[in-house]
């Protein structure tokens, strides 16, 4: 007989989480002491489901907005939670320029205004080894880039956070290059599954999870997913991106999910998926290899990691 008190292993806190509950405690006391959140920060969102959605468990909402990678608030993963309640996400706007006849300075509420919003249940696979199934809530960057309407010149784009080092504290450390930088080539951008995320859960974008709006592709690592973008530029050249300037062993510029080329520090043929005790083989491309495959199909991916 099921006992009614009983929940189904998807809905018991993660072991980690759990042994780190005063951490989420104090990072809960800490956002509620900062200033009041956007009001942009509660708002539902309508979105149509999506076709490219995996129909995997979702990781738990309180694992997605509590255990993040976003050194602009801090280095450790609680730390996003506790410190970015002080960013200012309006006014924002985002600024499309470089090689393209269209150059515009998009307002974020207009984004939203205009644009068919997707919900989207994407795998995130992070360099560490820990991955997360998260249902995004965004559209197609290929929207804005086309509208922009690239030269044909153009063979990358490049990407940039907010620099405001005033609301941003990590910002003030020397931690990495500010303000955080990556890039794509030009197809991979166009790419359907590419997005640009705008809410998750059913509402706007948390702080801590990239607001007002993030970048998200899926069959890489989900470092290459820049959060709280002000800026997108059509290039010719390949762009600097933050990690690979820092650490350009470690962290490639296609930074493609592949279990066959281990981090130098560590294996990357197993992760753990938030919420799950055991570990399990790496996915190629995440998982998303009929999707993305081909645009690799003549490159040394253990030279162009």
């Amino acid at each position: 007989m099921t006992d009614r008190y009983s929940l189904p292993e998807s809905e018991v806190t993660p072991k980690e989480l759990y042994l780190r509950r005063r951490e989420f405690i104090v990072a809960g006391a800490g956002l509620a002491a900062c200033s009041p959140a956007t009001p942009a920060a509660a708002t539902p969102l309508t979105a149509r489901a999506s076709a490219y959605s995996t129909d995997e468990p979702r990781t738990t909402r309180e694992a997605v907005t509590t255990y993040n990678n976003f050194y602009e608030f801090g280095v450790d993963k609680a730390d996003p939670a506790r410190n970015a309640g002080a960013l200012t996400t309006r006014p924002w706007t985002v600024r499309v320029d470089g090689l393209c006849a269209r150059p515009a300075t998009l307002d974020i509420d207009n984004i939203l205004r205009t644009q068919a919003l997707e919900q989207r249940v994407y795998r995130l696979r992070c360099v560490e080894g820990w991955s997360m199934v998260i249902p995004w809530i965004g559209f197609p960057l290929a929207n804005i880039l086309r509208a922009a309407e690239p030269t044909s010149e153009a063979r990358y784009v490049a990407f940039e956070t907010l620099q405001r080092p005033s609301e941003m504290r990590g910002q003030r450390t020397s931690v990495l290059n500010w303000p955080y930088r990556e890039g794509l080539r030009i197809d991979e951008a166009m790419n359907p599954l590419t997005i640009l995320a705008v809410g998750l859960y059913g509402e706007t974008l948390p702080n801590q999870n990239g607001a007002p709006i993030r970048l998200v592709v899926p069959w890489k690592y989900g470092f290459k997913s820049i959060k709280s973008i002000t800026r997108i530029s059509f290039t010719n050249r390949q762009p600097r991106t933050a990690w690979n300037d820092s650490q350009p062993r470690e962290y490639g510029f296609y930074s493609n999910v592949n279990p066959e080329v281990d981090h130098p520090r560590w294996s990357q043929a197993t992760e753990r998926r938030i919420g799950e005790f055991r570990r399990r083989p790496t996915l190629a491309f995440n998982g998303y290899g009929e999707h993305v495959a081909a645009m690799y199909a003549n490159m040394d991916l253990r030279r162009f990691f």
